[in-house]
């Protein structure tokens, strides 16, 4: 099945990426360390240090690694449309492999063409069905186009897991009213915009199933992500209360609340993207042991994606209007 391009410019390296999922791609950070301070300094980010990787590796092995993750395989979702906004890495990319391989048919956007057509291929090999449109969360024409687009093609809308988004970290006053925009636009702006378009069909069809990833923040923050948190925190009031508008049409509207996960994004917000892999692994294990109180780790993108699917799942009937922590025991209030 083809891609399509609804917003005409190619691809940038340096274009924001708002496929970004933001609500597991902040770290949960304790006020009195950094999350950049807490990752650097286990990895100890030097030439030397990467050399000595294979103790480092063993040190982040210690911590228990996460059980595999197990989707019920029942294809629950067989012959039901799945929007996702956000899908092209993280927890998006995660949660599109598993509705499709519960037998979803998958429709999903962000900005990364390349990133898309890839995810859209690989499950279209894996026998499901998939299509990518390339779109911005934040441009209302593009979000009510890939909307469009997905309903002509499969007919409908099932579940719609609103999920892109990005973050920021800075003091509330170095913010420039730009990156203000930026990530209350991405965050909660494209969330509207999206459950704007995706409720009428559903409306029409007799109901269905709306998840929106927020996260941990709107119970439990720290310094420098006010912006980040209030975008975060407005999507659990705006979930709420559109449950309640839309309770007697039969959709219902959920909000997920991830903890800190094994990202991209996390990764790049602690200033370790150009990391070897073998470091970054070494500082994500430490800071997963001193801020996670629980299970002492990162989620992984596919525990957060399980959980998506069991909450859109046709078991969970009576849920909505809620907003559920999957934290392993950080920031649940």
């Amino acid at each position: 099945m083809n891609s399509v391009n609804i917003d005409g410019p190619p691809d940038r390296d340096d274009d924001l990426d708002t496929d970004r999922p933001a609500a597991t791609d902040t770290v949960d950070q304790r006020p009195r360390r950094s999350r950049r301070a807490v990752i650097g300094a286990a990895v100890g980010l030097t030439a030397g240090a990467v050399a000595g990787a294979a103790g480092g590796v063993a040190m982040a092995a210690s911590a228990r690694p996460p059980a595999p993750t197990v989707l019920d395989g029942g294809r629950r979702f067989a012959d039901k449309v799945v929007l996702i906004t956000g899908a092209t890495s993280g927890i998006g990319r995660a949660a599109a492999l598993a509705f499709a391989r519960e037998g979803a048919a998958v429709a999903f956007c962000g900005r990364r063409a390349a990133l898309g057509e890839q995810l859209q291929a690989e499950i279209g090999a894996g026998g499901g069905q998939a299509l990518f449109v390339r779109a911005d969360v934040r441009d209302e024409e593009q979000v009510r186009r890939f909307v469009t687009t997905v309903v002509d093609r499969f007919g409908r809308i099932d579940v719609a897991l609103n999920n892109a988004g990005i973050t920021i970290e800075k003091p509330l006053h170095e913010f420039t009213a730009a990156e203000f925009g930026d990530v209350v636009d991405t965050n909660l702006r494209g969330v509207f915009y999206a459950m704007k378009y995706e409720i009428p069909p559903m409306i029409e069809s007799g109901g269905g199933t709306i998840l929106v990833t927020s996260s941990t923040v709107a119970n439990s923050t720290s310094a420098r992500r006010s912006v980040y948190t209030a975008s975060k925190s407005a999507l659990v009031g705006l979930v709420r209360s559109a449950a309640l508008d839309y309770g007697g049409a039969g959709i219902r509207v959920t909000a997920i609340l991830p903890g800190t996960t094994n990202t991209a994004l996390v990764r790049g917000s602690a200033g370790m993207a150009g990391v070897p892999d073998a470091a970054w692994e070494i500082g994500a294990a430490q800071w997963g042991r001193s801020n996670v109180p629980g299970l002492a780790r990162m989620a992984t993108p596919e525990e957060i994606a399980a959980f998506a699917v069991s909450a859109a799942s046709p078991e969970l009937t009576y849920l909505t209007g809620s907003a559920l922590a999957v934290s392993g025991g950080t920031g649940t209030g």
